[in-house]
This record gives C-alpha cells, structure tokens and sequence, in this order.
C-alpha cells in the first residue's frame, strides 16, 4: 500500500476553542473558522489527524480515559462536518508534573516530532507531502522537523515567539477557514482522490 498525505491539526486553539485543560465533553465547541476549514479539509479525501500535547495527565489534572470521551465527541463534530477523524494522538508527558510516571522528558511531547512519526507509520503517511496546521510555534517545529509543510494559526495563542530555524511557519493564516483554502490549494483535486 502506497503512502499517502494527511492533514495534522493541534486540537486547542485550532480546531476548538482553547478552554485550558477541558476533557469535558459540553464544553467542547469549535474554534472560530473550524468547522469551515473541517469541512473544506474533508473534501479531499485525506486523513485528518490530531496531534497533541496533553500535560493535564502529568498535572494529575485528569487520566488518560478522560480523554476517550474527547476523542468521540470531536469524532461526532468531525461527522457533522462531514469528515472523518482518522487519528487522535496525544503526548500526556511534562518534565516537572506532579504524577513521576509522567513527568520525563519524551520524544512525543510537541515541539518534539515523536507524535507525528507515530501517526505516520501507524497510518502509512508520507510526511513530505502533509501539513500540520497549529497555532503556536512549537506546532510549527514538531511538523517541521517531522518534515511536513506547516501553517501557524496565528490568532493570539503564541505567547513566547521563542525564535528558530524550525519555528518558521511554511504559511500564516488567522484561522482554520483560512489555513484549509492553503492546504487544498497545495493539492491537485485528483491527489485527494488517488490518496
């Protein structure tokens, strides 16, 4: 089997609406812009891929099963749209939190590409050919470094502008409505379909 592009997007802040630490199914809704660009994304037939960090974990904020609710219910909201949520992958890691099982430096933890080798050989994708679309800049280097092209959802989330080589975004847009018309403009109508 061939492999193929996907389209990787950070969950809070660019496809929902960043309410820091929600595992809350009612809580969740979609960012401004996103469900337009789920939509537009959905008509190319490529996988759509969430990637991200969730350091709620290594807090003892909540447990891994919290986030299974998450994953079907942004599942439901990817259906509404009509797309298909073809992976949710998360790193529950952070150097310092309170639960020692968690609290290690990892390779999956963005702006670490860990997570999207992961989801690439588990979905046979060619990274060279996808995006990661996210909207603070250690999105933009965990798709770098993984070798994909990349979109900074620049709304306000970035708060550090910690320079770099890799932090440099392919493109800029202010939302996923925006984003989603650069990333299917990179793509010939019958790529989506041979994908």
């Amino acid at each position: 089997m061939a492999l193929r592009p996907a389209v990787f997007l950070d969950k809070d802040g660019t496809v929902l609406q960043d309410i820091p630490y929600n595992v809350d199914p009612a809580r969740m809704a979609f960012a401004p812009g996103a469900r337009e660009g789920v939509a537009r994304l959905a008509v190319l037939g490529l996988p759509l891929i969430i990637i991200t960090n969730q350091p709620g974990i290594a807090l003892g904020m909540f447990g891994a099963e919290a986030l299974r609710a998450v994953r079907r219910r942004l599942a439901r909201m990817f259906e509404e749209e009509g797309a298909a949520l073809a992976g949710f992958h998360y790193c529950p890691h952070l150097p310092g939190g309170a639960l020692p099982a968690y609290a290690v430096s990892c390779a999956c933890r963005k702006p670490a590409p860990g997570l999207l080798l992961a989801a690439a050989e588990r979905h046979r994708i060619d990274l060279g050919r996808s995006w990661f679309v996210g909207d603070i800049l250690d999105d933009i280097e965990a798709g770098r470094r993984a070798g994909c092209r990349t979109v900074l959802i620049d709304n306000g989330n970035e708060t550090e502008w910690k320079p770099g080589e890799w932090r440099v975004p392919h493109r800029r847009a202010p939302d996923l409505a925006a984003a989603s018309r650069i990333v299917a403009a990179s793509f010939e109508p019958a790529e989506g379909a041979r994908a």
